[in-house]
């Protein structure tokens, strides 16, 4: 019997990707196959090719790719809810539902978290724990490019609620990526007012045609703080702010720009290591609150669809051009540290 090959992007370290001719995935009584109809490019997917990533890459060569909507082509025979012909869309993770975090009803944190890498190739083998919690049938008033902008709005959705923004309140959106033009958006549903501070006066423009407020360059440096303020009320600052950029310098930032009593919530992930300063005494003193906050959850995850289908949020902006897969190297590029807006990935 001859087996079928696909095309798919590997991961074979730092700046080195390629796309080469693999098996395609054989299923589970318990999994789907899925074609790929559009993979999205993605803030962590240019992590992972710049330096790898901790919970992403288990063995090298490492699929490539987590944000994706498709075609079920193979149902396993225990599949109910799913046959072939279905259009798809699978979250890159899914909770085990038994463990200690699970219990606590942290799913995000789950200590058996699935996770799903390798959208950037023709097909994709969904496993079990991801079918049975994480994969949600698309409505046929969206496209697939939309549809897989499910999983970073379900992160920024996750986010967000925990922010417990209130109408009124000032959010400061620190990143101009895809990321923080979905907070603009959330922030202005929420009835707050926002300011986005970014790099690239393109994702800016972006941002205010999203509904921020204000927009600054964050290469205005010596001047933000100063320039951010004075267009909150009474010049004291955001009530929140929302470090979307990942950056150690954009972490120590965020508690700069906050006012006293604020909320500061990083989401952008900086490199395993990663070392930041903070002035103790400003955050003692004034009373600043400072969390983490990580990935999403299937709630978040089911919300993020219906978002989208009911154009509640605006994702059209946020895809920048669309490549061919063969074509992935002239997107991941080597020594080039921009991010773009996001590309569709078409096989």
């Amino acid at each position: 019997m001859t087996t079928r090959k696909m095309q798919a992007a590997l991961w074979y370290g730092p700046e080195e990707i390629r796309v080469e001719q693999i098996d395609i995935p054989e299923i589970r009584p318990n999994e789907v196959l899925v074609k790929i109809g559009t993979a999205l490019t993605c803030g962590t997917d240019f992590k992972l090719f710049r330096r790898g990533h901790a919970l992403l890459v288990k063995n090298l060569p490492s699929p490539f790719g987590h944000e994706m909507s498709g075609t079920v082509v193979e149902a396993g025979s225990e599949i109910t809810r799913f046959k072939a012909g279905d259009r798809v869309v699978a979250a890159n993770s899914a909770p085990c539902g038994h463990c200690f975090f699970c219990k606590k009803e942290t799913w995000n944190l789950c200590e058996n978290l699935e996770f799903l890498n390798g959208a950037y190739a023709e097909y994709i083998r969904v496993p079990a724990q991801i079918v049975a919690k994480n994969l949600y049938h698309i409505p046929d008033s969206l496209s697939f490019r939309e549809a897989a902008l499910t999983e970073p709005l379900a992160c920024a959705l996750h986010c967000i609620e925990k922010v417990g923004l209130k109408a009124g309140e000032t959010l400061c959106v620190i990143g101009a990526g895809p990321c923080g033009l979905l907070f603009v958006q959330l922030g202005k549903l929420l009835g707050a007012r926002v300011i986005c501070v970014g790099r690239g006066d393109e994702k800016l423009q972006v941002a205010k045609k999203l509904g921020a407020d204000h927009i600054f360059s964050i290469l205005e440096e010596g001047v933000i703080r100063d320039r951010v303020r004075k267009v909150c009320p009474g010049g004291y600052g955001p009530d929140v702010v929302i470090e979307a950029a990942g950056q150690p310098a954009t972490w120590e930032m965020s508690t700069e720009l906050v006012r006293k009593g604020g909320r500061v919530w990083l989401y952008g992930g900086c490199s395993q290591g990663t070392k930041v300063t903070f002035d103790t005494h400003r955050i003692h003193y004034d009373e600043i609150c400072i969390s983490g906050v990580f990935h999403h959850t299937p709630t978040h995850f089911a919300r993020s669809l219906s978002y989208i289908a009911e154009k509640r949020i605006d994702v059209t902006h946020l895809i920048a051009g669309e490549r061919r897969l063969s074509e992935l190297n002239q997107v991941f590029c080597k020594n080039v540290p921009e991010n773009p807006l996001k590309i569709a990935i078409i096989p």
